[in-house]
């Protein structure tokens, strides 16, 4: 019980105050669910309740989902961690490093001085960087008439490198080609693999790229602050019939089957009486696979889509197989070496498999980092390692 009152208290207060507009969180051991609950409305001013069953966008929460499939394909030899990748998929053999602009600004792109790796890809040292913090490839995007990736246009993925493969980390849609590596050697359409691979066999029923219509009847709606600091609903939805599946941020779920995958990793690759992943694999997927690389502040070059974000500024992060991992313990009580990541409206999670729990927390807020909601996930966390 006094977890539950301690959470229950935390997160109240804060939609009372309105920080947030409302929110979910859910925390488990390996053996089960500890804590759940849900605060405030799905869209503000709805008086439809935040539910824990609320369905929400969970955005790159899906990019350790990829992951996973994708190491599934390499258990089976299907897929190679550390090949070329235009073995798979022959553009990511012919995409260059942007060098600059032209006087007429126009890019510049040399070709990149070793190839891309799924290695590369699943931990953000490919090249590949999100426009949202990154002005060169906003530029980029603009010169060239390419489409922004929550568009899923097949076009939104031909944006350049911004370094060679393997030299740096920095967040990009790497782990979307590492959706179509999937695709390509499955033969399948990413979000119907993972639904035969991944979700049925963990009973995620409430996860998806396409929100089903019971999906869509608790589904929370994005908000944004208006200029009096009020939340307003905004009209946001992933496309429903993209090019395609957005590997590296489309998914929806729930809290509650989010802790299902959690749960799957704390247990080294078996959750719900079935095995997704060997052990092996897990530990692999959760050391740092980036050498002597860092994960950085990320800078925002959108500030309606993101403050400028980092996780425990000042900690050394480094980064595994799809998550990132702190090397020293943190504030909240969180171990080092645990997994973490988090979606661009607010949603965050964390898996501790030293300490044998992990959490999932919902808002449905922009922009990410947000000033309210990134510390309400961090004063949730640091609650649930109090209590247990």
């Amino acid at each position: 019980m006094a977890l539950k009152d301690s959470v229950d208290g935390i997160l109240e207060a804060a939609v009372s105050r309105g920080d947030v507009p409302g929110v979910v969180a859910a925390a488990t051991t390996a053996e089960g669910t500890v804590y759940e609950g849900g605060f405030g409305e799905r869209a503000v001013g709805s008086g439809t309740a935040m539910t824990p069953d609320t369905v929400g966008w969970i955005a790159s929460m899906t990019k350790a989902v990829t992951g996973a499939a994708a190491m599934q394909l390499v258990e089976q030899g299907k897929l190679e961690l550390d090949g070329p990748a235009s073995a798979v998929i022959p553009w990511l053999g012919e995409v260059g490093v942007l060098e600059g602009f032209d006087d007429d600004g126009q890019p510049k792109t040399r070709p990149p001085k070793r190839p891309i790796t799924l290695r590369h890809l699943l931990t953000h040292t490919s090249g590949y960087v999100y426009e949202i913090w990154n002005t060169d490839i906003l530029a980029y995007q603009e010169a060239k008439g390419i489409p922004q990736i929550t568009s899923c246009e097949n076009a939104a993925l031909t944006t350049p490198l911004l370094f060679d493969p393997g030299e740096r980390w920095d967040y990009g849609i790497g782990i979307d080609w590492a959706g179509k590596m999937v695709e390509a050697v499955s033969g399948q359409r990413l979000g119907q693999y993972m639904k035969e691979n991944i979700f049925d066999p963990l009973g995620m029923g409430d996860t998806a790229f396409k929100v089903s219509p019971a999906m869509q009847e608790r589904l929370a709606t994005v908000h944004v602050r208006g200029e009096d600091g009020a939340w307003m609903a905004m009209e946001f939805m992933v496309e429903q019939d993209p090019e395609f599946e957005m590997g590296g941020g489309g998914l929806y779920s729930t809290v509650g089957d989010y802790l299902k995958f959690i749960r799957m990793i704390l247990n080294r690759g078996a959750a719900n009486g079935h095995r997704v992943l060997k052990p092996e694999t897990v530990d692999a997927m959760s050391v740092n696979s980036i050498g002597d690389n860092r994960v950085v502040n990320l800078a925002t070059a959108m500030p309606p889509y993101s403050n400028d974000a980092e996780f425990f500024p000042g900690m050394e992060k480094t980064w595994g197989l799809t998550f990132m991992i702190n090397n020293e313990e943190a504030p909240t009580g969180r171990s080092a070496g645990s997994l973490a990541w988090a979606g661009l409206a607010n949603s965050y999670f964390w898996i501790d498999p030293n300490k044998g729990i992990g959490g999932a927390y919902i808002t449905q807020v922009l922009p990410f980092a947000d000033e309210k909601s990134l510390p309400l996930f961090l004063d949730f966390e640091t609650a649930v390692y109090r209590s247990l």
